[in-house]
C-alpha cells in the first residue's frame, strides 16, 4: 500500500513538473519598437494573442536598429519593426524565413504652433529645409530606430545630410523622450503618428507636416529563423505571426483607438 502510495505520489509531482514547464515553455519574446510599445498598442493586443493560444509574450521595447540586432543575436523568438529595407535585409542574410507586413501608419512632423521656421505644409523635404536655414532646435531620436531611419532619409532628399542647421540635436532615446525634449525646447520633430496620439505633454506642439506620401509607415513582423538560432521558440513565435496577420489580429489592431481615433491600420497580405 505504501509502495503504491509513493508511486502515485511520484507520479503526480512529474505530471505537475511536466505541466509547470509546458507553462513555463509558453511564453515568448518580442523585440520591437518603442513606439508600438508607447503608443499602447500592445497593452491592447498582446491580452489577446494569450486568450486565443495561452502564450504570454514579453516585449524589449527598443529601437528598431536595436530590435534587429538583438534578433540577430537570437536574443528574441519575434521581431517586430518597421524599416522594410533593413527587415528584408534579415530575412535575406537567413535570420528570418518571410517577413509579414502587418500595419501602417504615417509619420508627421510636430513643431510649436507659433511656426517659427515656417515648416508647415505637406511637403516633408521643403519642410526640413526650412526647419535648417532656419538654425530651429530639432529633436533627432538619434537611436537607429525605424523613425530615425526615415528622419535620415528625407534629410538626405532635401540634399542636407550634413547641413541640418545648428539648432539639430540627437537625444539617443526613444519616440516619448524625444517629444518632451522638444516640447521643453520649443522645437521640431519627426514622430510617427501612434506615438503622437497617446503623447500627453505636448506643450505648444501642434502637427505641422503631414500628408506626404514619403511619410508613409509601414511595420512587418518576423519569427527569428531556428536554423540561425536553435534555441528559440520557433513554434510559439510562428503562432504569434499567424495571429497577428489573421482576421482576428487585424481586428485587433483595427479596434485599437485614442480619443476615437484609430492608431494603426491593419494591412496584411497587400
Amino acid at each position: 500500500m505504501k509502495l503504491k502510495q509513493l508511486f502515485v505520489a511520484a507520479a503526480a509531482a512529474a505530471q505537475f513538473a511536466c505541466a509547470g514547464a509546458a507553462l513555463a515553455q509558453a511564453a515568448i519574446t518580442m523585440a520591437s519598437t518603442t513606439s508600438t510599445e508607447q503608443s499602447g498598442l500592445f497593452g491592447h493586443l498582446l491580452p489577446e494573442f494569450r486568450k486565443a493560444t495561452g502564450i504570454d509574450v514579453k516585449v524589449v521595447a527598443v529601437g528598431t536598429g536595436q530590435a534587429i540586432d538583438m534578433a540577430r543575436r537570437g536574443d528574441a523568438d519575434v521581431l517586430f519593426v518597421h524599416d522594410q529595407a533593413a527587415e528584408e535585409k534579415f530575412v535575406a542574410d537567413g535570420f528570418a524565413a518571410r517577413r509579414h507586413p502587418v500595419m501602417y501608419n504615417d509619420f508627421v512632423v510636430v513643431g510649436p504652433k507659433g511656426d517659427h521656421a515656417g515648416a508647415r505644409g505637406k511637403d516633408i523635404v521643403e519642410a526640413l529645409k526650412k526647419v535648417s536655414a532656419a538654425h530651429a532646435p530639432f529633436v533627432s531620436r538619434g537611436d537607429k530606430s525605424g523613425t530615425h531611419a526615415a528622419e535620415l532619409r528625407y534629410w538626405n532628399q532635401a540634399g542636407l545630410a550634413g547641413a541640418k542647421g545648428s539648432g539639430y540635436r540627437e537625444c539617443g532615446c526613444g519616440m516619448g523622450p524625444a517629444l518632451n525634449i522638444a516640447a521643453s525646447s520649443n522645437g521640431y520633430a519627426l514622430t510617427d503618428r501612434g506615438t503622437w496620439l497617446s503623447f500627453r505633454n505636448r506643450g505648444d506642439l501642434v502637427v505641422l507636416v503631414e500628408g506626404d506620401t514619403r511619410l508613409f509607415n509601414q511595420y512587418g513582423v518576423m519569427a527569428v529563423s531556428p536554423a540561425r538560432h536553435p534555441h528559440v521558440k520557433a513554434k510559439e513565435a510562428q503562432q504569434f505571426v499567424d495571429w497577428i496577420v489573421s482576421p482576428a489580429g487585424q481586428a485587433a489592431i483595427a479596434a485599437y483607438k485614442v480619443g476615437g481615433e484609430p492608431l494603426f491600420f491593419p494591412n496584411a497580405g497587400r
